[in-house]
């Protein structure tokens, strides 16, 4: 493919060294990285491969660079066949003819190498241009020097001042490689020719070896460094012992006037190193006038003759400068040159003195510079900017004056030191701070980790990251430190990952300033350090270098200036100024005090100090503390306070200094709602000790979205910040890491945790699932404490959004309070004196949203403030755009917003100077935009975006804007098509998790929405509203393509598809996405449900077009209805193998799917036209008879539908089972997934007994007619099917008869007259004697002087006829053996023994089922069901079923009901109270234990784990049956 490129690959553009990448198998991915970088062909021939893993995997990198290598080879090769040989052939052979006298074949093999490096930099040559450096400061002692490996000197000069340095370039390649005697004479001949040239005209001098001169060194530029190679230095320092044979006389002064060499290192900014380290050799001439008066220097110059093999000195000569020359003196200018020796040691004499009486250097303003710098310039330094340090090591001295860098809002930290967490700035800072200590590798981040979650694994924007990058030596686990050169070869790759990963992915540009604040010399691993942020910040603007000590410098300074130049270097460091200095300047500058102290109430009326790292490392709580912002700077406050306040009333979130300034007086006060009143009210309440409260209260506020909850809320913290431990929960963070650092918090500096403090604690946006969790959390940690149960521990504040708050407050009065958009009438005349306030200060366009809060935003306000504000805007421009795409975010995807970084993307705008980028963004936006848009700063990463200023205001914008041109769903597609949005890389998670839910995810009133939707509201409003679900099914397919073919678009699709009978479409997309996911219970599902859908649609066709029932017209439906059936099969499989999730939708699917195909199969004509049709039918259906009309068309069915009735049944004994274990009003508020089942039955119990009724129906149809007497000639099968249609099919079902008090007792006693006269005698199943049983107990419940009802004996001898291998037994059988085989008061000692015995043998394998129910699900997700209290009767009358109490619990809310029934508060009650018996225990170490077995004790599970006492004490409680065993419920301890 190069080949066909004619151009010479040098001049190849991005596009043609893509085309070249493909031609060899380069992935696409690399190819498009490569392209966004901007690689075209003179980049390529640069590129080496390190830089090249940075951006792709080494396999592909290395291929890339052996492709790149094998080009340049063919291209020369192709030049030399064409005959054309090249400049750098032709000279590189002159080069070697010159080089010294004799034979070149002992040189040969070494100079093979010095040919391939020349090659290598005449490539490089060809590719760059070369950069300018500075020499080393001649004549200087102690400076740390280092030059740049092809940088480029000033050209070789002449004398100039006599004092500045005449300078002399020397490659020394070939003979930096020869061996001692030939380099020591190669060395003292050049040195002496250029000393004697520089005495004799009285000039300092530097003579360089290892930098080029053209003259010699094709190929190179002239002065460009190349180094050459060491390997003992004493070699070049023992060669001046040829200076006494070459200088007969006064041979001592050149020895004083020739300084001892000095070695240089060579670095290459790339980091290429050889294995070798390459130096500039540097020999400085003083020519002193003290020495050199009078004098002429004759000179016998070395030289190896290869011929004798030894030194031999030429004849005398004397040699001068001329130009950038050393020449010998002619012999008719000698006479002339021995006349002129007393003018120029004149000269010398007074550039000497001059040089002295030059003035004093001038001293820059090095603090108003720092200042400068670290301000972007302006006053103060930025409160929410980011600051990474690289940073090597620290005297001890220095470690007193960093509370400028305790106050920093330090990101992270590149530590070169290794001993720094011992000894250096690392302990120093963890004495005040937290800190996450890191290696370089910790930054590596793998292929399947999102940004969000690497930088939530790290605590990246919580604590700061202290990376060591050269080993650490107090860790064990940390690899050792190394010198510069293994460092470089091992951790320099891994350094600029690193780097590339925080400047390209997690902090955006203008978020962050990185500071060098170098204390020692400066090593090399620094040096590239700075070159890695250089490169991917891409400049400079962001990087200051602090240099306290000025040797230090010029090795820092010649490396960057390689990179950026002179001038930026100088103006980017500050040089020479002490740490105390830069403490004290940088401390005026902080926009809050250094080192403030912070505290706490504490529950002896006092405060305590709360300790800055401890405050850290309770990272999930944003802690209010007594004296919060009052570490704010003067300075701070008079430039801010007015953006504060009109932030905030222009709709921005609350801030804690909105409060401060109103405290103090800089602003007016924040308007106190009646909700704050309310919520005051409400803690004031929980905080007073009460025996019956639960250690952890819960107070929702539920509000309008926009209408100031968030303010309420935090209000209320503010305001008890000073008596309560107050805090807001971070988000992102898991209950447990909360609870743990609540727990702390409620503690801290306490001696006695039953005398502490109760913590309130805001929770906002999360669901009841998180609140569940985090209530759990923390009751069990006080459990775990033993603290008295009454005492308040914990106010959870929970702060949620809901179109309906009057309802939630309305549902839980004590618990729920709501703030909505009206405003009382008492709000509205405090909100209109507030207005008028602001308005003399503020222009309304500046507070628009307190002045639309004022009109309590109605709605035909709104429609006009936004008709007014959108005149005149130009609907074509970039910028309307933006506020389009922002407008139907905010509209339909709540807390959304778009990050600025992918606004200026969008608009396309280049930012060329970081400190003006805010204003040149506002600048791009029109006059409208300036007023909608809310500018926001994340708290955590200080990541700028925005969003418009009300969600109301959003949603008119999108309506008015659109008018009748555009629809919703053609701007939704130019949002998924806006790919400089989509690929964008800051704020990327964020933007992809909008735009996501903007598609899919899906209305809940549980979470606060107007209602509940089978789509995401923006696809229901492109289906409904704009009649268009074929635009709908192409917004999910362009979804489906940009979310990389993403499954759960798939499984949207497919329903989207069935929900418009296109079924075919439907089963393309099911399949798609079950492909991808196939073990995936929910897609499963979907899958399903497709062929459900197709069914019943197939179903509902054949009656309305009176298609005649016959075999053969509708086996297309039953081979649907069978499918449908396969794949709901296959979604239980899944689903009970998923440990993580629960997913029954299967099971009910699968009987509602069975139901209706028994109902299209009984409907047949071959079974409806004949008098015993339905016998025929049942014939079929559970024998081995086929009617011969079916025989032929049904083939494939047969066995499938023959099996049907068993598959049926199975699943409703699941379904019975499952709702027998756990509360079924749990999960209603349950998290919104992308997988969430297709339909969930809301109400599982009455579902259950309509089915099963149903179900029995089919196959009894004709046997149970109305008001007919049950035939006696049934069989056992005919009969169960009539006890299925009666509802006695299943333990559920029966047991909810229990609430039909008058329906149920006739059917119970018909359900127990189709069981056997002696069921002892009959073959009972095992299921059939638990329905038997609970039947019994059921009607005993209902009608306790029953004559039907067998006594107990009865049962307990049946119950011997469960298997005798318990662990046979299903979970309904061994439930019932806790309740038949429980003791009666009148049983003896022996009988009640051997009935504890039974009874402890069930609840044994009861609870092993359980946990294979429970899976890894939290329990409190699934919350046991107590079916029976023991009461106070004997025989069937001890049981009490929970159901008889439900009349007296209606009262209470489904929550509130819920906790009262666990925490067993509902039992307190005395209408309950006295229909119940409390037994006798005690509790051992925290295991309730039930007093009466002998043998073995007995532990009782506690239904409520807090309600256990901590100590041993005796104890009454009242004894539940369950699924998993009895429980202990209402536990007291005796008196």
């Amino acid at each position: 493919m190069a080949d066909k490129l004619e151009k010479s690959p040098k001049d190849w553009t991005e596009s043609e060294v893509s085309t070249w990448l493909r031609s060899f198998g380069v992935k696409e991915q690399y190819i498009k990285k490569l392209c966004e970088e901007e690689v075209n062909g003179h980049s390529l021939l640069a590129l080496n491969e390190d830089y090249l893993k940075t951006h792709m995997k080494s396999g592909q990198a290395h291929l890339i660079i052996q492709k790149r290598d094998e080009l340049i080879s063919k291209k020369k090769s192709q030049e030399k066949k064409s005959g054309k040989n090249t400049e750098f052939e032709q000279k590189s052979v002159q080069c070697l003819t010159t080089t010294t006298e004799g034979p070149l074949s002992h040189i040969a093999e070494r100079d093979q190498d010095v040919l391939k490096e020349r090659q290598t930099a005449q490539v490089k040559s060809v590719l760059s241009s070369k950069d300018d450096c500075r020499p080393r400061p001649f004549e200087k002692e102690g400076i740390d020097f280092i030059y740049v490996k092809h940088t480029v000197l000033q050209p070789e000069s002449g004398a100039f001042n006599l004092i500045f340095p005449c300078r002399e370039f020397k490659s020394f390649a070939v003979a930096a490689t020869l061996d001692r005697t030939r380099l020591q004479a190669k060395f003292a001949r050049e040195v002496l020719k250029f000393a004697t040239g520089c005495m004799n005209i009285r000039s300092n001098g530097t003579i360089h070896f290892g930098v080029m001169d053209s003259r010699d060194d094709a190929g190179y530029v002239h002065g460009e460094i190349i180094g050459i190679p060491v390997k003992e230095k004493d070699i070049y320092v023992d060669a001046y012992d040829h200076f006494k044979k070459s200088i007969s006389s006064d041979s001592e002064h050149v020895s004083q006037c020739v300084r001892p060499p000095r070695f240089i290192e060579v670095i290459d900014r790339e980091g290429t190193e050889s294995t070798h380290m390459k130096y500039v050799v540097e020999v400085d001439i003083v020519p002193s006038i003290t020495i050199v008066k009078g004098k002429v220097y004759q000179v016998r110059l070395p030289n190896f003759k290869e011929s004798a093999n030894k030194v031999e000195f030429e004849k005398e000569t004397i040699l001068r400068r001329v130009g950038s020359k050393t020449e010998s003196v002619s012999d008719k200018d000698l006479d002339d040159f021995y006349q002129r020796v007393k003018d120029r040691d004149a000269q010398r004499e007074e550039a000497e003195k001059s040089q002295f009486l030059s003035a004093p250097d001038f001293c820059p303003d090095l603090g108003r510079k720092l200042t400068m710098l670290m301000t972007s310039g302006k006053k103060l330094i930025e409160k929410d900017k980011w600051f990474i340090m690289v940073t090597n090591k620290f005297k001890p001295d220095d470690l007193c004056n960093i509370d400028w860098l305790l106050n920093m809002n330090i990101f992270c930290v590149f530590d070169f030191d290794p001993e720094s967490k011992v000894s250096g700035l690392c302990s120093k800072y963890l004495q005040h701070h937290a800190a996450n200590m890191h290696s370089l590798l910790s930054y590596r981040i793998s292929g399947d980790t999102s940004i969000k979650e690497f930088t939530s694994l790290l605590s990246l924007f919580d604590q700061t990251s202290w990376i060591f990058c050269n080993g650490q030596t107090d860790f064990k686990g940390s690899e050792a430190p190394c010198d510069e050169m293994t460092w470089i070869k091992t951790k320099m790759t891994i350094l600029r990952e690193s780097v590339a990963l925080i400047c390209k992915q997690i902090l955006p540009k203008g978020t962050f300033q990185v500071i060098f604040l170098l204390t020692s010399p400066v090593e090399k691993p620094l040096l590239h350090t700075f070159s890695a942020f250089f490169t991917d910040m891409e400049g400079h603007e962001d990087i200051i270098c602090i240099c306290e000590f000025q040797q230090n410098f010029p090795k820092w300074q010649s490396f960057a200036e390689d990179l950026c130049g002179t001038k930026t270097v100088n103006n980017s460091s500050v040089v020479g100024l002490k740490m105390s200095h830069i403490d004290a300047t940088l401390q005026q500058i902080q926009p809050v005090k250094a080192c403030a102290k912070k505290h706490l109430p504490v529950f002896v009326k006092g405060t305590c100090l709360l300790e800055t790292q401890v405050e850290e490392q309770m990272c999930s709580l944003e802690i209010l503390t007594v004296d919060h912002c009052d570490e704010t700077s003067k300075d701070f406050i008079n430039a801010e306070k007015e953006n504060i306040e009109q932030q905030f009333y222009r709709g921005g979130r609350v801030n804690w200094l909105n409060f401060w300034l109103a405290e103090h007086k800089y602003v007016g006060e924040v308007i106190e709602r009646d909700a704050y009143h309310e919520v005051s009210k409400l803690v004031n309440d929980a905080l007073k000790w009460n025996p019956d409260q639960t250690p952890v209260h819960t107070i929702n506020i539920y509000h309008h979205p926009g209408s100031g909850g968030s303010t309420v809320a935090r209000q209320v913290l503010w305001k008890n910040r000073k008596d309560l431990r107050c805090a807001v929960v971070k988000p992102s963070y898991s209950a447990a890491v909360v609870a743990q650092h609540a727990v702390e918090l409620r503690e801290y500096e306490e001696k006695d945790p039953h005398k502490c403090l109760a913590v309130l604690l805001l929770i906002e946006d999360s669901d009841n699932e998180y609140l569940d969790d985090l209530r759990n959390e923390l009751e069990v940690a006080i459990n775990t404490k033993r603290i008295q149960y009454g005492t308040p521990c914990f106010i959870l504040l929970s702060c949620n959004r809901s179109h309906v708050p009057e309802k939630r407050c309305k549902e839980s009065p004590l618990q729920n309070v709501s703030v909505t958009h009206k405003l009382s009438d008492q709000e509205e005349r405090t909100f209109s004196g507030k207005r008028e306030a602001l308005e003399q200060r503020y222009e309304a366009k500046f507070i628009l949203t307190f002045v639309l809060m004022s009109e309590g935003f109605n709605t035909d306000y709104v429609q006009k403030f936004v008709k007014n504000l959108l005149q005149g805007i130009d609907h074509k421009s970039v910028v309307t755009r933006l506020i389009l795409y922002v407008a139907l975010l905010n509209t339909y995807v709540q807390n959304s917003f778009i990050s600025q970084s992918h606004c200026e993307a969008l608009l396309a705008l280049t930012i060329h100077m970081e400190r003006f980028r805010q204003h040149e963004f506002e600048r791009s936006l029109g006059d409208q935009a300036k007023l909608i848009f809310l500018h926001l700063r994340d708290d955590k990463t200080q990541i700028k975006s925005i969003r418009i200023i009300h969600p109301l205001v959003a949603s008119e914008i999108l309506q008015q804007l659109l008018g009748n041109q555009k629809t919703q769903s053609s701007l939704a597609l130019d949002l998924l098509c806006e790919s400089v949005l989509f690929e964008h890389r800051f704020g990327r998670d964020d933007y992809l998790l909008f735009l996501r839910a903007l598609f899919m995810r899906r209305s809940r009133v549980s979470k606060g929405d107007k209602c509940d939707t089978s789509f995401s509201p923006l696809i229901e409003h492109v289906c409904e509203n704009e009649k268009a679900h074929v635009k709908a099914i192409e917004l999910l397919k362009e979804a489906f393509q940009r979310f990389h073919k993403d499954p759960f678009f798939a499984q949207q699709l497919a329903r989207l598809h069935y929900t418009y009978e296109k079924f075919e479409e439907a089963k393309h997309w099911a399949e798609t996405a079950a492909r991808q996911l196939p073990n995936n219970s929910y897609i499963l599902d979907t899958k399903g449900q497709v062929y459900k859908k197709w069914f019943q649609a197939k179903c509902k066709a054949i009656d309305n077009n009176n298609v005649p029932k016959t075999p053969q017209n509708i086996a297309d439906a039953v081979e649907t209805a069978l499918k449908a059936l396969e794949c709901f099969q296959d979604c239980e499989k899944a689903a009970e193998a998923d440990m993580e999730h629960l997913n029954s939708s299967g099971f009910f699917s699968e009987v509602e799917v069975g139901c209706s195909l028994l109902k299209l199969i009984s409907s047949l004509q071959l079974f409806t036209n004949s008098t015993n049709g339905h016998s025929e039918c049942m014939k079929y259906l559970v024998t081995d008879y086929i009617p011969e009309v079916l025989d032929a068309s049904w083939e494939p069915f047969h066995g499938r539908l023959k099996n049907l009735h068993k598959t049926i049944q199975d699943a409703f004994e699941w379904i019975s089972e499952d709702l027998s274990y756990f509360q079924t009003d749990i999960g209603a508020n349950e998290r919104e997934t992308p997988e969430s089942p297709e339909e969930k039955i809301r109400k599982p119990l009455r579902w259950l007994e309509k089915l099963s009724s149903e179900y029995g129906k089919y196959f009894s149809e004709t046997l149970l007619q109305r008001g007919q007497s049950i035939p006696a000639n049934l069989t056992p099968f005919q009969k169960r099917m009539i006890i299925y249609q009666l509802g006695g099919g299943n333990l559920t079902s029966i047991l909810s008869k229990l609430t039909e008090q008058k329906e149920a007792v006739p059917l119970l006693e018909t359900i127990l007259s189709l069981y056997p006269s002696n069921p002892l005698n009959a073959k009972f199943g095992q299921m059939d004697i638990v329905n038997y049983i609970v039947a019994h107990i059921s009607l005993n419940c209902l009608s306790p002087e029953n004559q039907k009802v067998a006594p107990l004996r009865d049962l307990q001898a049946l119950g011997h006829q469960f298997p005798s291998d318990q662990r046979k037994c299903f979970p309904s059988s061994l439930f019932l053996f806790t309740l038949l085989f429980w003791p009666e008061d009148h049983d003896t000692d022996q009988e009640k023994e051997n009935k504890y015995q039974i009874v402890k043998s069930a609840v044994e394998i009861l609870e092993k089922g359980y946990w294979t129910k429970m899976k890894d699900i939290p329990q409190r997700k699934r919350r046991l069901y107590t079916h029976f209290f023991l009461g106070n009767g004997n025989g069937l009358d001890k049981f009490v079923h929970k159901r008889k109490f439900k009349r007296l619990t209606k009262v209470f809310s489904i929550s509130e009901k819920r906790m009262k029934w666990l925490s067993g508060e509902a039992l307190k009650m005395p209408e309950i109270a006295k229909m119940l018996k409390r037994v006798s225990g005690w509790t051992e170490d925290g295991v309730v234990y039930l007093e009466g077995p002998q043998k073995k004790k007995f532990n009782i599970l506690p239904a409520y784990a807090p309600s256990v006492p901590h100590s041993n004490e005796n104890i009454t409680f009242y004894l539940g049956f369950t699924f998993r065993g009895p429980v202990a419920c209402s536990i007291i301890v005796k008196k």
